[in-house]
């Protein structure tokens, strides 16, 4: 029996064994492969090539967790204790609201995370692989270390491979790496060190064969794959608490020691100083914290969440975690993918440098749209004789073709680099077909690693033939002895040419010709020799998106710092950052950050904006560098190696389009149209949410300050008490259900994208909110004793006195909520009835309860109410304006301090 191969934690540096020491250390023969024998026991051993199932929690388990909140408690506290005080009226609507909000949350976030199914996807489903000499196609699950899998173009790589024979292979890499470009793949054995972007003799699970054929040794199945190994990295990460969340939580704790201690203090003097009755004084106190707790506050919150989200998605960001919209609006560093993210993910051609002159290539991507300019000036493509003989070459010597789709445009079938040639053609004004035709393909030599070029032989139906060279510059200068304009070829030009386009990130090709004799119908090394004629060179780049740079200058004009980070290398990574109008005069590379330690890390995370050649774990460790530093960070990416990153993040950003299933599945958002710049209107959207959330706040506690107030008073004063616990809900449940959801369909404040982030640690409600909230609570219990006081002095009953205070904290609220629109701005303006529709149609239905509530005798029954008269109404009314009037006092005197938000 063959020796066991090495297990996993034992395992060599495959990428840097030479052939022979991998074949010998998994006990396989590379012209046999194992016997079936063989296969059944390592598969025994070492279990199928699949990652493992992980254990979902039950949507029981999920709804109940939805509870699990410091202020539902208090709700559900608020709800047992006027349950037992057999108030079942206050305590089912209570709990009504507490499920209310359970159901909203459960079905927002009801999917549950599939990061790990989604990356167990990625994995071919099936192999072609070598057994006891024959060829056999069987389930990738199968496969095991020391198999020899057969690759071919199209295919999906099933394991990791150490590749034993290539043929023209290139592989894309870009879901695991983030290189842009298919990756040229050889034998030859790599650097201990190497990242997985520089290992070119390895084939790793999940990326697919671009182009040629290839042979392979499985060194790695299931969770010991770079794909499973990122899994695993998935699996340990924990998701974070959202900032609103962490600020509920706070918010929640501060309201219940508030409850306790006023109520302890108000029991106390009531039984005690004032010798209440024991029944009476505990009522009062139950009602004091029923009139605490904003019970609205959780549906208000999740429904202002909701409509934002709502909102977004009509902007082409589908939220996946109901609080994420709150946390775009709080984050203060974005991280970004390169690769499909702020670039197009298209290889372009930007620059032609021919024989006497460069062309800057106008347009972008693979749609051949765009001209030329030479010096800046625009060019007649049909007319340029040297631009039309480097288009030729580009356009026959290539394997690519470009389809016209009417829905999706235009779409590559083949190499990325030739796509991008094609594209150059086209522009030129070339004729695909037609040339085709006329210039027939006879013979060709195909790409190889080892001679780096690729020759094709054409006629011309007339026996003139002519052979046409595309491949690596260097290279093609070797065999070219004069350039297109028929001067002898100067290489020292052509190489100071050639390096200024690769600091420029460009890739550079060089395309040549030659005659060949008349009649000639084959070509073969021996007619590759150095009598060629240089046409010229193309630069060729994945361009920024425009709309990308754009969005970068809006979010950094915001006070957020963007950073790109990117399996590509330092160069290619500096010139894009540059273009993007990032600070790329330092790049840190993976290597380096390898060689950090996590407190020198924090330091050079927080002052680089780009950094080149990252693997999972460097993005994961930046992520989380920066989160130290006390950033809340966005982290946007398509590829299966920015998973990690995305789920570690604070809010997870993935393209819908052309990411992969694992990034969607572990981001919170998900971008529909793969654009960067819809980023930065969800970052906006993001601060209006959590404006209007604050709104909300400003609006509901007035209401509860001022109906505790009114409670404390009538305790500490011994004057009666002017509102009960059951009406107290009444007025917070109809004002939280109309007019508090009015606010979350406010409009952004005029200098929401000029603001900085707010501070993480930054409270709930802020100082000057509070102090809004205490001015406005004391103008509500003012007003409320007023009009009660007054009822009664007229001779009325007591429950016409508590009806017309009921109405007065509601036209309070009414009037207040045309206050709270703007947080300084005045609401005399021209839109203060327009801007909002939503908020009349609000009020007026407010109007509605309220005339039911005084008028109706079956709430007269339950809430212990009576009809009022017409002068009530009309005190009422003028009592509300002085709310209003006074309100706007205190804002024209934070206009005149320059407080323009809270």
């Amino acid at each position: 029996m063959p020796m066991n191969p090495p297990l996993p934690d034992q395992a060599p540096v495959w990428h840097a064994e030479p052939v022979e020491t991998a074949l010998t250390n998994l006990s396989v023969d590379a012209g046999t492969g194992l016997s079936h024998e063989e296969a059944s026991r390592r598969l025994e051993q070492y279990g199928p090539n699949a990652l493992p199932e992980v254990k979902r929690r039950s949507p029981w388990v999920r709804f109940a967790l939805q509870f699990h909140n410091p202020l539902i408690y208090v709700l559900l506290g608020a709800a047992a204790v006027t349950f037992i005080l057999q108030d079942y009226v206050d305590a089912w609507v209570i709990v009504g609201v507490v499920i209310i909000n359970a159901i909203i949350g459960f079905i927002q976030e009801g999917k549950a995370e599939k990061a790990l199914e989604a990356v167990r996807a990625m994995l071919a489903t099936h192999a072609m692989v070598l057994r006891a000499g024959e060829r056999h196609e069987i389930d990738a699950a199968l496969l095991v270390p020391g198999d020899i899998v057969l690759l071919e173009s199209g295919a999906k790589v099933p394991a990791d491979l150490r590749l034993l024979h290539v043929r023209n292979l290139r592989v894309n890499e870009a879901a695991l790496t983030g290189e842009s470009l298919p990756v040229e793949k050889n034998t030859d054995p790599a650097g201990v060190d190497s990242p997985i972007g520089d290992r070119t003799c390895m084939a790793y699970s999940g990326t697919v064969v671009s182009f040629g054929q290839a042979r392979g040794l499985v060194v790695g199945t299931g969770q010991t794959t770079e794909i499973g190994r990122i899994g695993s990295l998935v699996g340990e990460v924990q998701s974070l608490d959202t900032p609103l969340t962490r600020r509920l939580d706070q918010f929640a704790r501060q309201i219940t020691v508030f409850i306790l201690a006023v109520g302890l203090v108000a029991f106390l003097y009531g039984r005690y100083v004032r010798g209440m009755p024991l029944l009476d004084i505990f009522l009062a106190v139950v009602g004091l914290a029923v009139a605490a707790i904003p019970e609205g506050l959780p549906a208000v919150v999740t429904i202002v969440l909701a409509i934002g989200t709502r909102i977004m998605a009509r902007n082409n960001a589908v939220v996946r975690l109901l609080a994420a919209v709150e946390t775009l609006g709080s984050v203060t560093v974005i991280c970004s993918d390169k690769t499909g993210t702020l670039t197009r993910n298209e290889m372009t051609v930007v620059q032609a440098m021919l024989p006497d002159y460069d062309l800057e290539v106008g347009g972008v991507g693979y749609t051949p749209e765009g001209g030329f300019k030479r010096e800046g000036s625009p060019l007649e493509a049909e007319k340029d004789s040297a631009l039309q003989e480097i288009a030729l070459c580009a356009l026959l010597c290539n394997d690519a073709r470009l389809k016209h789709d009417g829905d999706t445009g235009w779409q590559l079938v083949g190499d990325p680099t030739e796509g991008a040639l094609l594209s150059l053609a086209y522009k030129a004004g070339l004729d695909h077909v037609g040339i085709t035709e006329s210039l027939p393909r006879i013979d060709e030599i195909p790409f190889e690693s080892e001679h780096r070029f690729m020759a094709t032989l054409h006629h011309d139906h007339e026996g003139r033939a002519f052979m046409l060279l595309k491949g690596a510059p260097e290279r093609v200068l070797e065999l070219c002895v004069q350039d297109g304009s028929g001067k002898p070829l100067d290489p020292a030009s052509w190489n100071k040419r050639m390096g200024e386009a690769a600091k420029a990130g460009q890739r550079v090709l060089a395309l040549a010709r030659t005659d060949m004799p008349a009649g000639a119908t084959a070509i073969s090394m021996s007619d590759v020799t150095a009598r060629f004629t240089l046409l010229g060179l193309v630069g060729i780049i994945d361009p920024p998106r425009e709309e990308a740079i754009a969005a970068i200058a809006e979010c950094q004009h915001a006070g957020l710092r963007v950073k790109m980070i990117t399996g590509d290398h330092a160069a290619t990574a500096a010139a894009i950052g540059q273009q993007l109008g990032l600070q790329a005069e330092h790049t840190l590379t993976g290597e380096a950050i390898e060689a950090l330690d996590d407190m020198a890390l924090r330091g050079r995370a927080l002052d680089t904006d780009v950094f080149a050649r990252a693997s999972p774990e460097h993005k994961l460790r930046l992520v989380k560098a920066l989160q130290a530093e006390g950033e809340l960070v966005a982290m946007t990416g398509d590829g299966v190696n920015d998973a990690p990153a995305l789920k570690a993040a604070n809010i997870g950003v993935a393209m819908g389009q052309k990411g992969t299933d694992a990034a969607r599945e572990a981001a919170d958002l998900v971008l529909t149209d793969d654009n960067f710049a819809t980023i930065a209107q969800a970052v906006r959207q993001g601060r209006v949410v959590f404006d209007n959330i604050k709104k909300s706040l400003l609006f509901m506690l007035p209401t509860n300050g001022g109906e505790a107030g009114v409670i404390l008073l009538a305790i500490f004063t011994e004057l009666g008490m002017p509102i009960t616990a059951g009406q107290i809900l009444w007025v917070n449940m109809v004002t939280a259900i109309t007019l508090a959801l009015a606010l979350a369909f406010e409009s952004a404040e005029p200098d929401i994208m000029k603001r900085s982030p707010r501070p993480p640690s930054e409270p709930l409600v802020t100082q000057l909110m509070g102090v809004r909230i205490a001015y406005v609570s004391l103008l509500m219990v003012i007003t409320t004793f007023a009009i009660f006081e007054w009822e009664l002095a007229r001779g009325n009953s007591l429950e016409a006195a508590r009806t017309a205070a009921v109405n007065m904290l509601v036209v309070g609220e009414l009037v207040y909520l045309f206050n709270v629109r703007n947080f300084t701005a005045s609401a005399f303006r021209r839109d203060i009835l327009t801007g909002n529709r939503i908020a009349l149609w609000m009020s007026l239905l407010l109007i509605g309860f309220q005339i039911l509530f005084t008028y109706v005798p079956f709430m007269h029954r339950v809430f212990h109410t009576a009809a009022i008269d017409a002068i009530a109404w009309a005190v009422i009314a003028a009592l509300g304006f002085v709310i209003f009037v006074a309100v706007e006092a205190k804002k024209a005197l934070m206009r005149r301090w320059g407080i323009k938000s809270m």
